[in-house]
């Protein structure tokens, strides 16, 4: 059976994901609040923002980045989570 949440991201209640995607207290709150919908459009973000500001998921560091962008886009906490300034997508007009 699919668990329901309300999801922050989506604003609307939508099939939970199935175990906390990422460790710690984050994880269950993400887990708690964000459907699996609202993770696939989070895990596209996060994509781009690695792309554009050359994070290297390895680095503590940009770990650190990557989960303040994490919070900001999921919860609409701090100020990041937005795109990145003049970002383009592929395709795009310049």
């Amino acid at each position: 059976m699919t668990r329901n949440v309300r999801c922050v991201v989506l604003k609307r209640e939508a099939a939970g994901l199935e175990r906390p995607p990422h460790p710690g207290p984050l994880g269950q709150r993400i887990f708690e609040n964000v459907s699996q919908e609202g993770w696939k459009q989070w895990l596209q973000r996060l994509a781009t923002i690695i792309n554009e500001n050359r994070l290297n998921t390895a680095d503590p560091a940009s770990i650190q980045i990557i989960e303040q962008h994490m919070v900001g886009f999921l919860f609409g906490e701090g100020d990041m989570g937005q795109l990145p300034p003049g970002f383009q997508p592929a395709g795009g007009k310049k």
